[in-house]
């Protein structure tokens, strides 16, 4: 027993450590499981073809026309200029000195309208490069305010979101996207104000120290710090051995600037309405179109034997992001044949993120299934009394081990999913509830320096773990973590 424990911990580790050195996880996760399996005893092959796979199989079965649509939206959101155009708008808003604010606040939408993280990155780094510069707002603070905006409340915290964090958790919990709407709000209330004071602060904090936009030591000297894909010449940055076309949105071409482009009001609206068309469409969805649908055919065996309920929480999202690329291609008429080739290019992006997280679900299921995870299950689900408490802390852990907080919610709904449900409905906790808080939990402590949305932020604009992680870790670990333990807290002793 002892030693499978240490077989489990050494996979881990090899799991981290390859994963911060930029090792594709797809490859990398296999490994792992093969390092586990070895201490334990356990037969190799069959373990890889008769778990592995059917555990990575089953996510991306569930999964990847969600994560596919999602892919395509991003990919026409900026190939067509309208993430530029929103993040634009946005700046108008709130005038160039409000830098932070602005790039918090664009980045937020995009995320939650269901734009992927790396893409926001790519979209929004040359305006927030110029917008630090000209508000001469210290550099090492970006990828803090663009890893804020993008992985914390946007994706898990607010409802509705189409992110795949807020759609994992409804086919355990029988929940929709929209599930415990006041509890995700209040809480993402706190984040934004919190997460946002901080940045704030440091800005005034590094300016005292006189520390512009450019960084520097503690003997004022300014520190030579990476290319970012905002000040490169040639517009290229290397990611994992790849080149990606940084003005662009990595290999995603946007439309030439042009003399003829609406006002900066108009071109906000623009970049606003597939978000919306989004939103409106999946609360559609939710409240209105699923309940005059005529589903009883799912109850067949060749369905699955499943419900409208059970599956909403996938379909919802996956038709609005789909509808919203429908808006996205009418609202270019001249390039409709442009934007429709763009779809497969689109499609292409979606593949990688599946498998990744997909692969990490199947080591997942290796760990699950060796006889020494019961003992590390039991003393999860007897951390306490509250269901609540259980699903934070576990999904934070998993999703911190991982890197990832895709793959730790999706290890955590598939190991102990139905035993969380279980001690919920025993104490009279609801699903929604239960929903919204492992969600939010996936997106707590999953920014440790290896995840790749971290490593690829940093990359993006130019930082350095030294320069920049601290702030990171204050608004995507710190804060979202001590919110949400404060919000289960207080939820609990009002007993709502």
């Amino acid at each position: 027993m002892v030693i499978s424990f240490l077989g489990v911990l050494l996979s881990l580790v090899i799991l981290v450590v390859l994963a911060y050195r930029g090792h594709s996880v797809v490859v990398v996760a296999p490994f792992a499981s093969l390092v586990a399996l070895l201490f334990a005893g356990q037969p190799i092959m069959g373990t890889y073809t008769q778990i592995f796979m059917p555990a990575l199989g089953g996510f991306v079965t569930k999964y990847f026309p969600l994560f596919m649509f999602g892919a395509i939206f991003g990919y026409l959101m900026t190939s067509t200029g309208l993430a530029r155009y929103l993040a634009r708008g946005i700046t108008a808003l709130f005038g160039p000195k409000r830098a932070m604010l602005s790039t918090v606040v664009a980045t937020s939408l995009l995320a939650y309208g269901g734009v992927s993280a790396w893409v926001v990155a790519f979209t929004i780094v040359p305006i927030a490069t110029a917008l630090f510069r000209e508000a001469n707002v210290p550099k090492r603070l970006m990828p803090a305010a663009i890893a804020f905006g993008t992985i914390t409340y946007a994706l898990a915290g607010l409802p509705g979101s189409p992110q795949i964090h807020n759609a994992i958790p409804t086919s355990y919990f029988g929940t929709n996207v929209y599930a415990a709407p006041v509890f995700g709000l209040i809480a993402s209330l706190i984040m934004f104000v919190a997460g946002t004071v901080w940045l704030e602060f440091r800005i005034k904090q590094l300016n005292r120290t006189g520390e512009g936009y450019d960084p520097i030591d503690k003997n004022g000297n300014v520190v030579e710090t990476p290319a970012g894909i905002g000040e490169n010449t040639d517009g290229k940055v290397e990611i994992g051995g790849e080149s990606f076309e940084g003005q662009s949105g990595g290999r995603i071409g946007t439309r030439a600037k042009s003399d003829t482009e609406p006002s900066v009001a108009v071109q906000g609206l623009m970049g606003l309405l597939p978000i919306l068309v989004v939103v409106a469409t999946n609360f559609a969805m939710v409240y209105g179109v699923a309940g005059m649908l005529d589903t009883d055919y799912l109850a067949e065996d060749k369905y699955g034997k499943t419900s409208i309920d059970a599956l909403l929480g996938i379909w919802s999202p996956t038709i609005a992001l789909a509808l919203a690329v429908v808006v996205i291609v009418a609202m270019f008429p001249a390039r409709v044949k442009e934007s429709l080739s763009e779809l497969s290019d689109g499609a292409k992006n979606a593949i990688l993120p599946c498998l990744t997280t997909a692969s990490e679900v199947g080591y997942g299921a290796v760990i699950a299934s060796l006889v020494v995870f019961n003992v590390v299950k039991e003393n999860m689900l007897n951390i306490s009394d509250n269901a609540l408490l259980v699903s934070t802390v576990s999904t934070a852990a998993i999703s911190g081990i991982t890197g990832s907080s895709s793959g730790g919610l999706s290890i955590t709904m598939e190991t102990l999913g139905s035993q969380l449900a279980q001690m919920a409905t025993e104490q009279g906790i609801s699903m929604e509830l239960m929903h919204r808080i492992t969600a939010m939990a996936s997106v707590s402590f999953d920014s440790l320096p290896h995840n790749g949305s971290v490593l690829t932020m940093l990359i993006v604009c130019g930082m350095t773990h030294k320069l920049s992680y601290k702030d990171i870790a204050v608004v995507t670990i710190v804060i979202p973590l001590t919110t949400l333990l404060i919000m289960v807290g207080g939820w609990t002793l009002l007993g709502l």
